[in-house]
């Protein structure tokens, strides 16, 4: 399939659709390094040649190094396209009011280790709380290890655009946001768009198909409840809560799928192209578990939707309750329901 590519940087291009990784970390099923490497290389070569990762996501960076490793031994003949590695550097909240340059190249050079290369791509950086203020320092620092030759790009992720700006003033060259994004999620396009639009750092989606539930599976179906299956499933159906009811959230499903059908298309490819085709997208992350999952990526990237798809499914989200606030802030609320489903000390083990 012919997957578009987004130019980074001048010098920088990916994937527009990315290979997420959070899947791999646990809590999604068992993992079969043979197979994941073999799935890897399968989606590079049907063209999605952006893996997404991070430091805290258990196992995933040495997955990927192996992948790398193996990968690399096959690109000697030139046939294979080149592949790109986005990792991130999410501080311990326990860290956040100590954190020092020595501690972020420490896990700088652990992410390199781990995937055996010499330049990390792209770093995406996180922080989990503004009361603490050293975001501004870290970047720096990020900045400073970018100038050293171990980070090629830096991104950041869930940050909002007040503190973009800082990061900015302060003379660090961003090339990405990764942000949550969906028909169900509009947090970061309500964001104070006439401050960042300017800015001109594009967006990586992630929960663009709400953890799973944006798909023809969950059509005519009721709330399975607590425990869910998976611990994406766990998360977005707290997103789909903020939305609305699940008559609402079943509303936006079905319409999704009628939108689908002139095009051959299911729910989630429709809710991946609404996304792809909002202003100031870089990319969407699917977290696709395996090989399987290529066909329905293959459809994605092969259809438009027409103004009129556009605007009706403007109108669902509409009628939507939310989520409300700044971007981000219900899941830095340790003590609220989003928040307390977060592992915010994850790099100390």
């Amino acid at each position: 399939m012919s997957v578009p590519r987004f130019q980074l940087t001048s010098d920088y291009s990916i994937s527009q659709v990315i290979k997420g990784g959070w899947h791999l970390a646990g809590g999604h099923g068992a993992i079969s390094a043979n197979e994941a490497i073999a799935d890897m290389l399968s989606f590079v070569q049907a063209g999605i040649t952006t893996f997404d990762c991070a430091d805290i996501y258990t196992g995933v960076e040495e997955l990927i190094g192996q992948f790398l490793k193996h990968y690399r031994s096959q690109m000697a003949s030139g046939e294979l396209p080149t592949v790109q590695v986005h990792t991130k550097y999410v501080p311990d909240y326990d860290a956040l009011a100590t954190l020092t340059k020595q501690d972020t190249e420490r896990i700088i050079d652990r992410s390199l280790q781990r995937l055996g290369v010499e330049r990390l791509d792209l770093v995406q950086f996180h922080w989990w709380d503004y009361q603490f203020p050293r975001y501004i320092d870290t970047a720096l620092h990020l900045k400073e290890l970018q100038e050293a030759g171990k980070i090629r790009n830096i991104g950041i992720t869930n940050f909002d655009t007040a503190r973009v700006q800082e990061m900015v003033n302060a003379g660090v060259s961003i090339a990405s946001n990764q942000v949550q994004y969906s028909v169900f999620d509009q947090r970061a396009a309500n964001d104070e768009p006439e401050a960042y639009a300017p800015l001109g750092i594009p967006f990586l989606c992630y929960g663009v198909v709400a953890g799973g539930f944006l798909s023809p599976r969950w059509l005519g179906k009721t709330d399975p409840g607590e425990p869910y299956e998976n611990r994406s499933l766990t998360k977005y159906r707290l997103i789909i809560e903020e939305f609305g009811s699940w008559g609402r959230y079943q509303e936006v499903l079905q319409a999704l799928q009628d939108i689908g059908q002139q095009y051959g298309v299911g729910s989630g490819e429709v809710a991946c192209r609404y996304v792809l085709q909002q202003q100031g997208i870089g990319g969407i992350i699917v977290g696709a578990r395996n090989r399987d999952h290529l066909a329905r990526l293959a459809g994605l990237v092969q259809f438009s939707l027409s103004p009129e798809d556009l605007a009706l499914i403007d109108a669902l989200i509409a009628q939507g309750n939310g989520p409300q606030g700044p971007f981000y802030a219900l899941e830095r609320d340790k003590t609220g329901k989003h928040g307390a489903i977060m592992k915010y000390n994850l790099n100390k083990k």
